[in-house]
């Protein structure tokens, strides 16, 4: 039987693998195209066209192919399948005795080990990248102004706000923040010309640094603000390493986390997303909550898809691989749209997060094993 695993093993990679080229090039021919002048441009700069070109896209085949990577696989099981049908190996076997789970299952555990390998580059490749993965072609190096969308530092009452945001050096051009009434004594806003991120370390915690402060105006003479026990501003009177005209606001909101919005959520991984819950600065609504079971259970998602597919192609034998492909389509599609459905619902609080994540495999599991009757005959 290993000669059988080998020969079904390698039609299956050999169709994911041209599936998944044939992806993928399209994708970046489609968009080198319509991006040819800013990396024409960016190729003057940096020396080398084709090495910006794959310095942009190498961090993006690794995101397509973690969004592609279940329908792919599902693709390559149900083509091997039909052209063993087809070949009429699949008749030859089963009259030698050999069950259909049997003859089908180094594909089962080929699916398993690609969902795996997906997880470990969601969690672990993707977040690591997620600087490029958050820059388009005509922001490359992260010089372009964003505009800041207002935020609240929910642990101080500190509004953040500013005209915008320069990723390359973590920047925000003329912050404006809001202070709460608590700190009405210091000042009921803080200006400046440029405020930069910093992360905690060793010396001091993570928070931004105002240079040329405009208000208040007498920053230099004011003292630290402290909340609770703790400093939230710092200034030059009891800070040493502060210069003048320059404070520190102490935040737990990373200038990812500011700027980021959707994109940062998309490419953290799901530790990233746990301690961002569990900050105290920060408010994120039910969608985060419901990406984070999702994440949890998207391996079992993606073998739910491939069992839901798999029976329906031995149910009956199917020479026709056009007709195989349209099966798996319609699979594809009526499985998402419940897995789509359920986020929407827990993301509009309409039921509970873990229940969002879950309620696709309380559909399709059951289903699957109804289906998989064929796969033990």
């Amino acid at each position: 039987m290993k000669t059988l695993d080998l020969y079904l093993l390698g039609a299956f990679l050999k169709v994911l693998v041209i599936c998944f080229l044939s992806l993928t090039g399209l994708y970046i021919v489609i968009d080198v195209f319509g991006n040819l002048e800013e990396f024409i441009r960016h190729g003057e700069r940096h020396g080398s066209l084709l090495v910006v070109i794959a310095d942009y896209y190498g961090a993006r085949v690794i995101s397509f192919f973690d969004r592609t990577s279940a329908i792919l696989v599902l693709i390559a099981v149900l083509f091997t399948i039909t052209w063993f049908q087809r070949n009429n190996e699949m008749t030859a076997m089963m009259a030698g005795g050999v069950s259909k789970f049997r003859i089908v299952a180094p594909l089962i555990l080929a699916a398993l080990i690609v969902s795996v390998l997906a997880t470990i580059s969601r969690e672990t490749v993707i977040p690591r990248a997620s600087d490029k993965l958050s820059r388009n072609a005509q922001d490359w190096w992260g010089e372009r102004a964003k505009p800041v969308h207002p935020r609240y530092d929910n642990e101080t009452d500190i509004l953040f706000q500013g005209k915008h945001t320069v990723a390359k050096n973590r920047r925000i051009v003329e912050p404006h923040f809001r202070l709460p009434d608590a700190m009405q004594g210091f000042s009921s806003q803080l200006t400046a010309k440029n405020a930069f991120y910093h992360p905690p370390s060793a010396e001091r915690p993570g928070g931004y640094l105002f240079h040329d402060v405009k208000r208040p105006e007498n920053l230099d003479e004011l003292r630290a603000v402290e909340q609770n026990g703790k400093k939230v501003i710092l200034t030059p009177s009891e800070t040493p390493w502060l210069r003048p005209a320059q404070c520190f606001v102490v935040s737990n909101i990373s200038f990812e986390q500011l700027e980021g919005g959707m994109s940062w959520r998309q490419h953290s991984s799901t530790l990233q997303l746990l301690r961002a819950l569990r900050n105290p600065s920060l408010d994120f609504g039910a969608d985060v909550r419901v990406t984070v079971h999702t994440r949890l259970v998207q391996p079992l998602i993606d073998m739910t898809l491939l069992f839901l597919g798999i029976p329906l192609l031995l149910s009956r034998e199917q020479h026709n691989v056009f007709r195989a492909a349209g099966l798996c389509l319609l699979v594809i599609a009526a499985f998402y749209l419940v897995v789509v459905t359920c986020q929407g619902l827990g993301a509009s609080y309409l039921i509970s997060p873990a229940l969002a994540a879950w309620c696709p495999l309380l559909v399709g599991v059951p289903t699957a094993i109804m289906l998989s009757r064929p796969l033990w005959e």
